[in-house]
C-alpha cells in the first residue's frame, strides 16, 4: 500500500464502502438468525480472526442473556466464557463505555487479567465492539489471528465500522422480529424447541408452548391433560424432541385399548408361563422404552394392580416383569396424559391417591379447540396441505366460505375431528374436479348458504364482518395497525379475521 495519507484513506473508505453495501445486501435477509451467521463470517473474514461472537439482545440495551446469537470456531465452553464477560471484563467494559475495546494480550493485560475466565483460556489478542455504539443492541467479539500477532489498527476500524453499520440494520431486523411475535406469539417458543409440524399461533397455544418449553429440558415426569382430539399425543412428543432423551426412543401406550388382564404384561413384560399367551419371556413398554420416553396415554384406564407397579416404577426407578421376582431398574421418562378428571376418579377411589399426586408434579393441560378458535384457519389449511400430499390430490384452496363455516363450527372432537372433516372436504373437491374446497365439501349434510341464497344470522353475520374488515383494510392501503384502529379491535384480533376470511392485506 501507498505511504500517502490520502492513498491510504481512499483505500480505508473502499473497504468500509465494501463492509457496509455487503451488511446492506444482508439485511434484506428475512431471517434474522442466517443474517447473524453470515454477518459474523464476514468480519472475521475481513480481520483474520479465528473466532467470533456476535448476539444482539431483546431488550435494545445490550444487557442480560442474548435471544439471537452465532459463533463461529466457538466450542459451548467458548460460548459460556464470553457470555460470562457481559456482566464483567471485556465484554462488559465494551457495553458500558459504547467504545471498542482492543488487546494485543488480554491475559497481559492489567484490565483483565484477574479475570478467571481470561486466565483459564489464556486469552490473547482480542477485538470487542459494541453494535450500535452508544446505545448497543448487541456485541461484536472477536478473538485470536489466522496470523501472527495482535489484530492492528485497521482491523479496530474496520470491526467498528461493522459494528456501526451493523447497529441500524440489526435495530431494524430486531423490529421486524418484534412484530412477528406480535402476528405470531408462539415464535419464541417453536424457536427453543426446534417446533415444526405443530400449527397456532392464538394465546392459548402459545402459553401451552411456554409450559412445554418450560419442562422439555427436566428429566422429569410430566402429566397431559385436556379433552379428546386436542393432541395431547404430540405435546408429548414435542416435549420429548427437545429434551435429553431426544435421541433415545419414543414408545406410546393406550392404557384405554387393552383386556384388563394384559396391561401388566404390555407394560413390564412377563417371564415364561406368566399367563396363558406368555410361553416365551415377553419385554414390556418399559423396556422398549429404556433410555428414553414412555407415553401412558389413558392413564386413568390402568387397572388397580398396574397403578401400584407403575407407582413402584415412578418412586424407586425399579419394576418387576409379570412373574418374575427379580427386580428391572429402568431409565426411563414417563409422560402420562388423560382425558379424564383424575381429581374426581381419585376421589371415587378409581385412582390411586398416591400414584395421582405423584403424576402431578408438572401437570399441562391441553386447551381445547374452542380456547383457541383463532387457530381454526391455520389448522385447516395445513390439514389440506397434508391431505392433498397424503392422497396425491391436485393443489386445493379453501375458501373463504369453507374458512368461515369452519371457524364457526363447534368441534367437539377438537383438532382431530377438524382435521379428519378438512380431509375429508379435500377428497370430496378433489373427486368433482373443484380446485376450491367450499362450506358444503366440509359440512355435506347442511345447506350452503351462499348457494340456497338464503344466508343464517350467523353466516350473514360473518359477511359483514368480512365486508367490514375488507373496507378498513383496503382504506388504509393494506396497513393492518392502521386498519385496527379504523375498526377499534386489537391488532392480533384483526389478524385473526384476516386469517379466518381468507383475506388479503391488500383487501379481499
Amino acid at each position: 500500500m501507498s505511504d500517502d495519507p490520502r492513498d491510504r484513506e481512499l483505500a480505508w473508505l473502499r473497504v468500509e464502502r465494501d463492509l457496509y453495501l455487503a451488511l446492506l445486501e444482508l439485511g434484506e435477509a428475512e431471517d434474522l438468525p442466517h443474517f447473524l451467521r453470515e454477518a459474523l463470517g464476514l468480519i472475521v473474514g475481513v480481520t483474520g480472526a479465528t473466532r467470533g461472537y456476535l448476539a444482539l439482545h431483546e431488550g435494545g440495551d445490550g444487557a442480560g442473556s442474548p435471544r439471537w446469537w452465532t459463533a463461529r470456531a466457538c466450542s459451548d465452553g467458548d460460548v459460556a466464557s464470553i457470555r460470562a464477560e457481559i456482566s464483567r471484563g471485556i465484554v462488559a467494559e465494551a457495553l458500558s463505555t459504547g467504545r471498542t475495546v482492543s488487546t494485543a494480550s488480554a491475559v497481559d493485560d492489567p484490565r483483565f487479567q484477574g479475570q478467571a475466565s481470561v486466565a483459564a483460556n489464556r486469552i490473547r489478542a482480542v477485538l470487542c465492539a459494541p453494535v450500535g455504539g452508544a446505545r448497543a443492541v448487541g456485541v461484536l467479539y472477536l478473538q485470536g489471528r489466522a496470523a501472527p500477532g495482535p489484530f492492528d489498527e485497521g482491523d479496530r476500524l474496520r470491526a467498528e465500522a461493522f459494528a456501526t453499520h451493523l447497529g441500524p440494520l440489526a435495530t431494524r431486523l430486531l423490529a421486524r422480529e418484534r412484530e412477528r411475535e406480535e402476528r405470531d406469539p408462539t415464535l419464541p417458543y417453536r424457536e427453543r424447541l426446534g417446533l415444526k409440524g405443530m400449527v397456532g399461533r392464538s394465546p392459548a397455544f402459545a402459553d401451552l408452548l411456554r409450559q412445554v418449553a418450560l419442562v422439555a429440558p427436566l428429566d422429569v415426569g410430566v402429566l397431559l391433560t385436556g379433552p379428546t382430539g386436542t393432541g395431547k399425543t404430540e405435546i408429548a412428543r414435542a416435549i420429548h424432541d427437545a429434551g435429553p432423551r431426544a435421541r433415545r426412543p419414543f414408545v406410546e401406550l393406550n392404557c384405554a385399548t387393552l383386556p384388563e388382564n394384559l396391561v401388566e404384561s404390555e407394560l413390564f413384560g412377563a417371564m415364561p408361563g406368566a399367563h396363558s399367551t406368555a410361553s416365551r419371556r415377553v419385554d414390556g413398554k418399559v423396556a422398549a422404552a429404556e433410555g428414553g420416553t414412555l407415553l401412558l396415554d389413558e392413564v386413568a384406564e390402568l387397572p388397580p394392580p398396574a397403578q401400584a407397579k407403575l407407582l413402584q416404577l415412578l418412586q424407586s426407578r425399579k419394576y418387576y416383569r409379570l412373574g418374575s421376582t427379580r427386580p428391572e431398574v429402568a431409565d426411563v421418562r414417563v409422560i402420562a396424559a388423560t382425558r379424564a378428571d383424575l381429581a374426581r376418579a381419585k376421589e371415587e377411589g378409581r385412582f390411586r391417591e398416591d400414584l395421582y399426586y405423584r403424576l402431578l408434579v408438572l401437570p399441562i393441560r391441553v386447551p381445547s379447540l374452542g380456547e383457541r378458535a383463532g387457530d381454526v384457519p391455520l389448522l385447516a389449511r395445513h390439514a389440506l396441505d397434508e391431505a392433498c400430499r397424503r392422497h396425491r390430490l391436485p393443489r386445493l384452496e379453501l375458501g373463504p366460505g369453507a374458512l368461515a363455516a369452519a371457524a364457526a363450527a363447534e368441534w367437539p372432537g377438537n383438532v382431530r375431528q377438524l382435521c379428519h372433516a378438512v380431509e375429508a372436504a379435500g377428497i370430496r373437491a378433489a373427486g368433482e374436479g373443484a380446485g376450491t374446497v367450499s362450506a358444503r365439501h366440509v359440512f355435506p349434510d347442511r345447506p350452503d348458504p351462499e348457494e340456497a341464497g338464503a344466508a343464517t344470522f350467523q353466516e350473514a353475520t360473518r359477511r359483514f364482518q368480512a365486508r367490514l374488515v375488507a373496507e378498513a383494510l383496503e382504506a388504509s392501503g393494506g396497513n393492518v395497525s392502521e386498519a385496527a384502529r379504523r375498526l377499534d379491535v386489537a391488532r392480533s384480533h384483526l389478524n385473526d379475521l384476516i386469517r379466518a376470511f381468507g383475506l388479503r392485506r391488500g383487501g379481499p
